[in-house]
């Protein structure tokens, strides 16, 4: 299920406190790979609703956390997060740049997919979806793929 679509109030508040607690001490040392990590997880945690999200800052933390572990995953946890905040416009270009290097990752392709979706370009959306099919491998994540590419394609395709 996506962060977006979760029911927040089953979230255990307890545990988000807790946790919410030991940011602060985490980053006292200088931010750190872990502890830019447990800051983007408290933000998330820490917006009531979805829409509530800190994506700037969000985006700001992936970008410190690029300079610090310049993978390819993190750059395209930035541009989801940059695409969250700025628009699926600004995040696409982002996520075409690291074709090369995610080519065979089924994440990268759903990611372009959604964006291609929100920009409303289904036909472009549906071949991101169908790669992302062909690469996954978990069952739940199938399922899910399989959902979105109906979704964008035309009835009786």
């Amino acid at each position: 299920m996506l962060l977006e679509d979760q029911d927040r109030t089953r979230w255990d508040q307890a545990q988000i406190a807790e946790a919410l607690a030991l940011v602060p001490d985490a980053l006292r040392g200088g931010p750190g790979p872990y502890s830019l990590q447990a800051a983007i997880a408290a933000l998330h945690a820490s917006a009531p609703r979805a829409c509530d999200t800190d994506w700037r800052q969000i985006a700001g933390l992936f970008e410190e956390l690029a300079r610090r572990q310049p993978t390819p995953i993190v750059a395209l946890n930035r541009a989801v997060a940059i695409a969250m905040w700025l628009g699926p416009e600004a995040g696409l270009p982002l996520i075409d740049e690291l074709a090369g290097e995610l080519a065979e990752y089924h994440l990268w392709h759903a990611a372009r997919a959604d964006l291609l979706r929100r920009l409303g370009s289904p036909a472009e959306a549906a071949k991101s979806y169908a790669r992302a099919l062909a690469l996954v491998t978990n069952d739940a994540e199938r399922r899910f793929l399989e959902r979105r590419l109906r979704a964008v394609q035309p009835s009786g395709a």
